[in-house]
Protein backbone atom coordinates (compact mmCIF):
# COMPACT_ATOMS: atom_id res chain seq x y z
CA UNK A 1 0.00 0.00 0.00
CA UNK A 2 1.03 3.39 -0.71
CA UNK A 3 2.47 5.12 2.30
CA UNK A 4 0.27 8.84 1.80
CA UNK A 5 1.00 12.50 2.73
CA UNK A 6 -1.95 12.81 5.06
CA UNK A 7 -2.02 16.96 4.26
CA UNK A 8 -1.89 16.02 0.64
CA UNK A 9 -4.55 13.90 1.12
CA UNK A 10 -6.84 16.56 2.60
CA UNK A 11 -6.11 19.24 1.02
CA UNK A 12 -7.06 17.16 -2.20
CA UNK A 13 -10.77 16.38 -0.53
CA UNK A 14 -12.78 19.49 0.20
CA UNK A 15 -15.24 17.67 2.73
CA UNK A 16 -14.03 13.73 3.56
CA UNK A 17 -16.69 14.66 6.23
CA UNK A 18 -15.21 13.47 9.94
CA UNK A 19 -11.70 11.31 9.91
CA UNK A 20 -9.84 9.43 12.70
CA UNK A 21 -5.81 8.82 12.19
CA UNK A 22 -4.18 6.49 14.98
CA UNK A 23 -0.58 5.97 14.22
CA UNK A 24 2.84 5.65 15.88
CA UNK A 25 5.62 8.35 15.82
CA UNK A 26 8.80 8.50 13.44
CA UNK A 27 10.44 8.01 16.63
CA UNK A 28 8.54 5.61 18.01
CA UNK A 29 7.87 7.10 21.15
CA UNK A 30 4.48 8.09 20.94
CA UNK A 31 0.96 6.49 20.18
CA UNK A 32 -0.57 9.46 18.17
CA UNK A 33 -4.41 10.11 17.26
CA UNK A 34 -6.17 12.93 15.70
CA UNK A 35 -10.18 13.44 15.03
CA UNK A 36 -11.74 15.93 12.72
CA UNK A 37 -15.10 17.32 12.20
CA UNK A 38 -16.14 19.28 9.40
CA UNK A 39 -20.10 20.70 8.28
CA UNK A 40 -22.03 22.00 5.58
CA UNK A 41 -24.43 23.08 7.61
CA UNK A 42 -25.27 26.09 9.86
CA UNK A 43 -25.94 22.80 12.46
CA UNK A 44 -22.85 21.17 11.87
CA UNK A 45 -20.70 24.23 12.11
CA UNK A 46 -22.17 25.43 15.09
CA UNK A 47 -19.61 23.28 17.73
CA UNK A 48 -16.81 23.19 19.42
CA UNK A 49 -14.51 20.72 20.85
CA UNK A 50 -14.13 21.11 24.48
CA UNK A 51 -12.01 18.92 27.12
CA UNK A 52 -14.19 16.35 29.09
CA UNK A 53 -12.00 14.82 32.03
CA UNK A 54 -9.12 12.85 29.77
CA UNK A 55 -11.53 12.99 26.69
CA UNK A 56 -13.09 15.31 24.77
CA UNK A 57 -16.99 16.12 23.91
CA UNK A 58 -18.51 18.01 21.22
CA UNK A 59 -20.68 21.55 22.32
CA UNK A 60 -22.80 23.95 20.72
CA UNK A 61 -20.84 27.37 20.35
CA UNK A 62 -24.06 29.47 20.45
CA UNK A 63 -26.79 27.58 21.93
CA UNK A 64 -29.55 29.75 20.14
CA UNK A 65 -28.92 28.15 17.08
CA UNK A 66 -28.70 24.23 17.91
CA UNK A 67 -31.56 23.15 16.26
CA UNK A 68 -30.77 19.12 16.01
CA UNK A 69 -28.51 17.74 18.97
CA UNK A 70 -29.17 14.47 18.07
CA UNK A 71 -26.29 12.85 15.65
CA UNK A 72 -23.76 16.81 16.45
CA UNK A 73 -23.34 16.15 20.23
CA UNK A 74 -21.25 13.51 21.86
CA UNK A 75 -18.35 12.33 23.19
CA UNK A 76 -15.98 11.53 20.29
CA UNK A 77 -13.18 10.77 22.95
CA UNK A 78 -12.82 8.99 25.91
CA UNK A 79 -10.42 6.72 28.00
CA UNK A 80 -10.70 4.02 29.89
CA UNK A 81 -7.54 2.88 31.68
CA UNK A 82 -4.99 2.44 28.66
CA UNK A 83 -7.00 2.34 26.13
CA UNK A 84 -8.40 6.00 23.86
CA UNK A 85 -11.21 5.41 21.85
CA UNK A 86 -11.91 7.58 19.45
CA UNK A 87 -15.43 7.87 17.28
CA UNK A 88 -17.46 10.07 14.95
CA UNK A 89 -20.59 9.68 17.02
CA UNK A 90 -22.42 8.45 20.18
CA UNK A 91 -21.21 4.50 19.46
CA UNK A 92 -18.00 5.90 21.90
CA UNK A 93 -20.34 5.64 24.81
CA UNK A 94 -21.19 1.80 23.47
CA UNK A 95 -17.88 0.83 22.97
CA UNK A 96 -16.48 2.27 26.58
CA UNK A 97 -19.13 0.54 28.28
CA UNK A 98 -18.29 -2.90 26.03
CA UNK A 99 -14.93 -2.86 27.00
CA UNK A 100 -15.19 -2.13 30.68
CA UNK A 101 -17.66 -5.12 30.91
CA UNK A 102 -14.69 -7.38 28.86
CA UNK A 103 -16.40 -7.15 25.33
CA UNK A 104 -13.83 -6.72 22.20
CA UNK A 105 -13.99 -3.16 20.46
CA UNK A 106 -15.78 -5.24 17.73
CA UNK A 107 -18.01 -7.01 19.80
CA UNK A 108 -19.49 -3.85 21.16
CA UNK A 109 -20.10 -2.46 17.67
CA UNK A 110 -22.29 -5.51 16.76
CA UNK A 111 -24.91 -3.67 18.39
CA UNK A 112 -24.73 -0.33 16.20
CA UNK A 113 -25.11 0.75 13.00
CA UNK A 114 -24.78 3.68 10.31
CA UNK A 115 -26.41 7.39 11.51
CA UNK A 116 -29.70 6.93 10.16
CA UNK A 117 -29.80 10.29 8.30
CA UNK A 118 -31.07 9.96 5.35
CA UNK A 119 -30.28 9.93 2.04
CA UNK A 120 -26.49 9.96 3.14
CA UNK A 121 -26.77 7.48 5.67
CA UNK A 122 -23.42 8.33 7.27
CA UNK A 123 -20.88 5.47 8.44
CA UNK A 124 -20.09 5.45 12.22
CA UNK A 125 -16.50 5.40 12.36
CA UNK A 126 -14.15 4.42 15.30
CA UNK A 127 -10.77 3.85 16.65
CA UNK A 128 -9.11 2.40 19.94
CA UNK A 129 -5.44 2.63 20.65
CA UNK A 130 -4.17 0.61 23.83
CA UNK A 131 -0.38 1.34 24.95
CA UNK A 132 0.49 -1.19 27.99
CA UNK A 133 4.20 -1.28 29.20
CA UNK A 134 5.54 0.11 26.22
CA UNK A 135 3.62 -1.90 23.86
CA UNK A 136 0.72 -0.36 21.46
CA UNK A 137 -1.65 -1.78 19.30
CA UNK A 138 -4.67 0.09 17.84
CA UNK A 139 -7.53 -0.98 15.41
CA UNK A 140 -10.25 0.75 13.54
CA UNK A 141 -13.94 -0.08 12.58
CA UNK A 142 -16.20 1.04 9.98
CA UNK A 143 -20.21 0.24 9.89
CA UNK A 144 -21.72 1.74 6.64
CA UNK A 145 -24.91 1.02 4.29
CA UNK A 146 -24.71 -0.81 1.36
CA UNK A 147 -23.90 1.89 -1.25
CA UNK A 148 -26.13 4.15 0.50
CA UNK A 149 -28.69 0.92 0.56
CA UNK A 150 -30.10 0.91 4.01
CA UNK A 151 -31.24 -2.57 4.32
CA UNK A 152 -28.15 -3.68 4.79
CA UNK A 153 -25.23 -2.76 7.28
CA UNK A 154 -21.67 -3.44 5.99
CA UNK A 155 -19.46 -4.08 9.08
CA UNK A 156 -15.49 -3.70 8.74
CA UNK A 157 -12.93 -3.34 11.41
CA UNK A 158 -9.03 -3.21 10.95
CA UNK A 159 -6.50 -4.16 14.01
CA UNK A 160 -2.73 -3.36 13.68
CA UNK A 161 -0.25 -5.32 15.95
CA UNK A 162 3.30 -3.93 16.32
CA UNK A 163 2.93 -0.69 14.18
CA UNK A 164 5.84 0.73 12.42
CA UNK A 165 7.00 3.71 13.44
CA UNK A 166 6.03 6.88 11.27
CA UNK A 167 3.16 5.04 9.90
CA UNK A 168 -0.18 5.55 11.10
CA UNK A 169 -3.96 4.85 8.69
CA UNK A 170 -6.48 7.07 8.17
CA UNK A 171 -9.86 6.42 7.83
CA UNK A 172 -12.61 9.03 7.17
CA UNK A 173 -16.62 9.28 6.74
CA UNK A 174 -17.37 10.65 2.61
CA UNK A 175 -15.15 9.58 -0.37
CA UNK A 176 -15.69 12.87 -1.28
CA UNK A 177 -18.41 15.83 -1.62
CA UNK A 178 -21.89 15.36 -3.08
CA UNK A 179 -25.25 14.80 -2.80
CA UNK A 180 -25.88 12.38 -1.09
CA UNK A 181 -22.44 12.26 -0.05
CA UNK A 182 -20.98 8.63 -1.01
CA UNK A 183 -19.41 6.77 2.05
CA UNK A 184 -15.40 5.69 2.63
CA UNK A 185 -14.37 2.92 0.10
CA UNK A 186 -11.63 0.32 1.27
CA UNK A 187 -9.39 -0.15 3.78
CA UNK A 188 -8.04 2.50 5.96
CA UNK A 189 -5.29 4.83 4.01
CA UNK A 190 -1.88 4.60 5.09
CA UNK A 191 0.20 7.14 5.98
CA UNK A 192 3.25 8.88 7.46
CA UNK A 193 3.32 10.33 11.65
CA UNK A 194 6.19 12.99 12.34
CA UNK A 195 7.23 13.79 15.88
CA UNK A 196 6.13 17.29 16.43
CA UNK A 197 2.70 16.50 18.11
CA UNK A 198 2.24 21.16 17.32
CA UNK A 199 3.17 21.00 14.34
CA UNK A 200 1.34 17.77 12.94
CA UNK A 201 -1.64 19.62 14.55
CA UNK A 202 -1.46 22.59 12.55
CA UNK A 203 -0.24 21.55 9.51
CA UNK A 204 -3.54 19.13 9.78
CA UNK A 205 -5.66 21.98 10.64
CA UNK A 206 -4.12 23.96 7.68
CA UNK A 207 -4.62 21.13 5.51
CA UNK A 208 -8.30 21.00 5.78
CA UNK A 209 -10.83 22.62 3.62
CA UNK A 210 -11.43 26.27 5.09
CA UNK A 211 -14.95 26.62 4.28
CA UNK A 212 -16.27 23.17 5.86
CA UNK A 213 -13.66 22.45 8.86
CA UNK A 214 -14.86 22.87 12.00
CA UNK A 215 -12.91 21.53 15.41
CA UNK A 216 -9.46 19.30 15.18
CA UNK A 217 -8.47 17.16 17.96
CA UNK A 218 -4.53 15.55 18.32
CA UNK A 219 -2.84 13.82 21.10
CA UNK A 220 0.62 12.04 21.53
CA UNK A 221 0.62 9.39 24.76
CA UNK A 222 4.10 8.35 25.69
CA UNK A 223 3.92 4.33 24.88
CA UNK A 224 6.43 3.80 28.39
CA UNK A 225 5.10 6.40 30.62
CA UNK A 226 1.15 7.25 29.40
CA UNK A 227 2.37 11.10 29.58
CA UNK A 228 -0.08 12.66 27.16
CA UNK A 229 0.13 15.82 24.99
CA UNK A 230 -3.60 17.46 23.45
CA UNK A 231 -4.31 19.79 20.74
CA UNK A 232 -7.49 21.12 20.34
CA UNK A 233 -8.15 23.72 17.18
CA UNK A 234 -11.79 25.15 16.93
CA UNK A 235 -12.95 27.33 14.16
CA UNK A 236 -15.10 28.61 16.26
CA UNK A 237 -13.16 31.43 19.07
Amino acid sequence: MELLNITEELRSNAYPGRGILIGLSEDGTSAVTAYFIMGRSENSRNRVFVTDGEGIRTQAFDESKLTDPSLIIYAPVRVLGNKTIVTNGDQTDTIYEGMNNQLTFEQTLRTREFEPDAPNYTPRISGVLKCSDGDFNYALSILKSANGNPVSCQRFTYSYKNPIAGQGHFIHTYKNDGNPLPSFEGEPKLISIPNDSKQFADDLWAALNEENKVSLFVRYIDIKSGKTTTHIINKNQ
